[in-house]
């Protein structure tokens, strides 16, 4: 309640009183009439300031009562929110160490032998895109990313090729110009050589050979090329059967007489 209906009361009360006295005074009825209305009008004020006052001090409970339970509310959405965001964070961390962590079975590979390079060209040997491949893909499907599979057999003679191979340091100088820093390049035993292509559907997988059979040509006019295309997740989404139709396509391309890529074949 303001102030002008705090002095209400007291000027009804002043008025009454002042004329009582003088109704005392000068012997008059009426203003003892007058006197009484200013009474009743004083008592009549000061009992709705004090039900104003009451239901002032409600409302303000009330409020603080609401405001008080907004306060728990925000503080538990606060809390909710704040876990939410430490198992998000909890779960991120046990992503990252088993991406770089390798499962038993990989594990169980790369401890069979400690060497991971060739050693005529430097390029990583077939031990190491054996795990690597196995890896890379686990990684695709968490991150719902694709992954391609290139073999790649390159000879001098279509008649004799696994006996007029091309020069393996010419090859690789190829491959290191035309590929990608996250992309892996391998030397199988058997004289091939397997790309690994991060993040590279089968369309991407075929420009890189291409650019890298281009490179190739230049150097080498007399070099057949024949590669065979795999992509997770459209040929296959495990590293077995992925190779699998990776060397499939390597075997369709061979059937030509001159450079040929080929894609897997979808089951």
């Amino acid at each position: 309640m303001n102030s002008r209906a705090r002095l209400l009361p007291l000027a009804a009360g002043v008025a009454s009183l002042t004329l009582g006295v003088v109704c005392v005074v000068v012997d008059e009825p009426l203003l003892g009439v007058l006197a009484g209305i200013c009474g009743g009008l004083a008592a009549f004020l000061a009992i709705g300031a004090v039900a104003d006052a009451s239901s002032r001090d409600e409302r303000l409970s009330a409020s603080r009562m609401q405001v008080a339970e907004l306060e728990d509310v925000v503080a538990d959405q606060v809390q909710a929110r704040l876990s939410a965001e430490d198992a998000v964070a909890s779960l991120g961390d046990q992503l990252a160490r088993a991406e770089q962590t390798p499962s038993a079975r990989v594990q169980a590979e790369l401890d069979m032998d400690g060497s991971i390079l060739d050693a005529e060209t430097g390029l990583f040997n077939e031990h190491y895109f054996s795990v690597s491949a196995h890896t890379r893909i686990a990684a695709a499907r968490r991150h719902l990313r694709p992954v391609s599979i290139v073999l790649l057999q390159l000879v001098k003679s279509i008649e004799t090729p696994y006996e007029s191979s091309a020069d393996p340091l010419t090859v690789t100088d190829s491959i290191r110009a035309t590929l990608r820093d996250s992309d892996t390049a391998c030397r199988l035993e058997d004289g091939r050589f397997a790309l690994l292509l991060e993040d590279t559907p089968e369309t991407g997988a075929v420009w890189t050979v291409e650019r890298f059979r281009r490179h190739l040509s230049a150097r080498c006019e007399d070099v057949t090329m024949w590669a065979g295309v795999a992509c997770y997740p459209a040929h296959a989404f495990d590293r077995d059967r992925l190779l699998e139709q990776a060397a499939g396509a390597l075997d369709s391309a061979k059937d030509w007489r001159q450079d040929r890529i080929e894609i897997a074949v979808v089951d």
